[in-house]
């Protein structure tokens, strides 16, 4: 696969991640690398620009990261982003110190004022909101270069040497409090690394099953099908390059939301594949009986799913390729050593020691989650399992608070399937990034008819972000979660209490257990 490419070198901020996705949402490839990587590396890579993220550090700290300075005599344009900004004017013989006055350090939203004739800036207001985040400050630029914007307490917002092709941003345009910021990027891409835009989905899909054609041949291929995004996209994938060459094990633990089961299955049913469900429900149940410490449940529900997987691969036989759904997120956490963790049961994560293949195949390692969705829709996967809703590898049962029975999930299937349902109607889905119900332990008074009840409390979850890092609950109207708590009191027995989660992350997590 054959792109045009941009490198992202990262020194560490919060927001590297979303720079990358920024400048794919532009249709160019791009790849975010340490800042370890070495000038043969990056002259290898090829880019036709690169870009210098944010960081936490003070470039003149003698411990601080930096780059091989010969990296700004390959001829490729370089943006600098914040750390990334203060670090170009830093080793091209600029000063940069720490703020002195409160008037040159800034955090937050910033009104800054744009010269619209340096190229990062063409065609945008002479002056708009930018996001500032930096107690350091350039308090002398390079020679070569000249300013580009200011803001009223900073005269170093953004620096230039357009002969060179180098740009620097004191504030962050990859985030959204910066009004025009995806717009400078594109100005970056488009008309200062002459991007042609070659990053397309529909491209990568084409290109992905002539390579995975190529690669597999006439072998054998395994996949544990979890009815996520991920794995659904990837095994949609292997489906249409090698047919009834893949076979895919769901595993049916019996913690999946309302219908989710039959809908996986019945997105398969167009490919020629071989689709195996193991009805395991009765299996997890009793090893969960009376269980109700959390990380007890997800141990127990991550080594289930590998005995069960294990002993359907056993009955398959050899198999050359074990495929994973591994998406680009993963792989750059990899350096930080949490992502095996974070991923260990949603990518099946120990598997290769009990399964007999040749080769694993991460046909999404490249990919967001924005551009797997994507992926998902070329492939003509049904909307709602393209969108399905983020969900935990252990599933319902981190959602029943204490022990989990098939009783208390039936009870939670039908309660969060009206929630579901009820933010469809109100057409909200777009504007909230996670939303379920929780099943809490706790039981209350209630009356119903003439009768008193001593039921349980269901919780409501509605969160949004950028990141799932950090997230706030979302402002659903209050004639919605009435009509929300209206449907499950009357539909769903068992429930006479409804209460909705108003907290954000920190200080607690998006999931309660």
């Amino acid at each position: 696969m054959n792109h045009q490419s941009v490198l992202i070198i990262d020194f560490g901020g919060q927001y590297n991640q979303l720079i990358a996705r920024r400048v794919r949402e532009c249709n160019v490839y791009c790849e975010l690398k340490p800042y370890t990587i070495t000038l043969e590396e990056i002259k290898a890579f090829d880019p036709i620009g690169i870009i210098f993220t944010g960081g936490p550090r003070s470039v003149y700290d003698p411990s601080a990261p930096h780059v091989d300075p010969a990296i700004f005599d390959l001829g490729v344009p370089i943006l600098g982003i914040c750390y990334g900004c203060q670090l170009m004017a830093y080793t091209l013989g600029g000063s940069v110190t720490a703020a002195q006055a409160d008037t040159a350090r800034e955090y937050g939203k910033t009104h800054t004022y744009f010269n619209t004739d340096c190229k990062l800036f063409k065609g945008l207001p002479t002056e708009s909101v930018t996001w500032m985040s930096h107690g350091d400050y350039m308090e002398r630029i390079p020679d070569s270069f000249r300013l580009a914007a200011h803001s009223d307490g900073c005269p170093t917002a953004a620096i230039c040497d357009e002969e060179k092709g180098f740009y620097g941003v004191q504030f962050h345009p990859e985030v959204n409090h910066t009004e025009y910021g995806q717009q400078m990027l594109r100005n970056f891409l488009y008309e200062i690394c002459h991007a042609n835009g070659d990053w397309t989905m529909g491209d990568y899909m084409r290109s992905s099953i002539t390579a995975i054609r190529e690669k597999v041949g006439d072998g054998k291929v395994l996949l544990a099908l979890s009815g996520g995004v991920d794995s659904s996209v990837a095994a949609a994938l292997l489906a249409e390059a090698v047919g009834s060459q893949l076979t895919c094990v769901f595993v049916d633990h019996g913690l999946m939301r309302l219908n989710e089961g039959d809908e996986v299955e019945a997105a398969f049913a167009k490919w020629p594949i071989r689709f195996i469900r193991v009805d395991a429900e009765q299996r997890f149940l009793s090893k969960l009986a009376g269980v109700s410490e959390p990380e007890r449940k997800r141990k127990i529900i991550g080594e289930e799913f590998i005995r069960v997987f294990e002993e359907e691969a056993k009955k398959i036989g050899q198999v050359d390729y074990l495929v994973q759904g591994t998406i680009y997120p993963d792989v750059v956490e990899s350096g930080t050593g949490d992502a095996a963790v974070i991923k260990s049961h949603h990518n099946v994560g120990g598997l290769p020691d009990y399964v007999d293949f040749k080769e694993i195949l991460e046909p999404l390692r490249l990919l967001f989650k924005d551009e797997v969705r994507q992926l998902g829709r070329e492939l003509k996967l049904p909307e709602y399992l393209v969108m399905r809703q983020p969900f935990p590898g252990p599933g319902l049962a981190i959602r029943v608070l204490g022990d989990v029975t098939k009783e208390k999930l039936d009870t939670l299937r039908q309660a969060d399937f009206i929630f579901r349902d009820e933010i469809a109607k109100a057409h909200l889905e777009g504007t909230m990034n996670q939303y379920f119900a929780v099943l809490t332990n706790m039981r209350s008074v209630g009356v119903m008819g003439d009768g008193r009840t001593y039921d349980y409390t269901l919780a409501l979850r509605s969160v949004t972000t950028t990141d799932f890092m950090t997230a706030d609950w979302a402002r659903i109207p209050y004639d919605v979660l009435d009509a929300i708590s209206v449907r499950i009191v009357n539909e769903v027995s068992g429930i006479n209490r409804i209460v909705y989660d108003i907290t954000s992350k920190p200080p607690a997590t998006i999931e309660w257990e």
